[in-house]
């Protein structure tokens, strides 16, 4: 992955059952991995004791490279 270019991942979410029950989606775009983690690890509102599951989601994630330029964070997230 080039420094300059940016992705969108499409992350199954890493918090496991029964507190997800049904799991979800997370779209982030970023740069990296490791930007990508640094947005997720970063947000409030996923629950922190899970923080550590992420990089290995992230890791399998479909990625997608964008031909236009965007905002890294997180775009949609549908999780249960």
């Amino acid at each position: 992955m080039s420094s300059k270019d940016k992705y969108l991942f499409i992350i199954d979410y890493w918090v496991p059952f029964p507190t997800s029950e049904y799991g979800g989606i997370v779209n982030v775009i970023a740069s990296n991995e490791q930007e990508c983690f640094e947005i997720l690890a970063n947000e409030e509102s996923f629950c922190e004791d899970y923080v550590h599951l992420i990089m290995e989601k992230i890791v399998t994630a479909t990625k997608l490279k964008l031909a236009d330029d965007y905002e890294c964070d997180i775009i949609d997230a549908f999780i249960t």
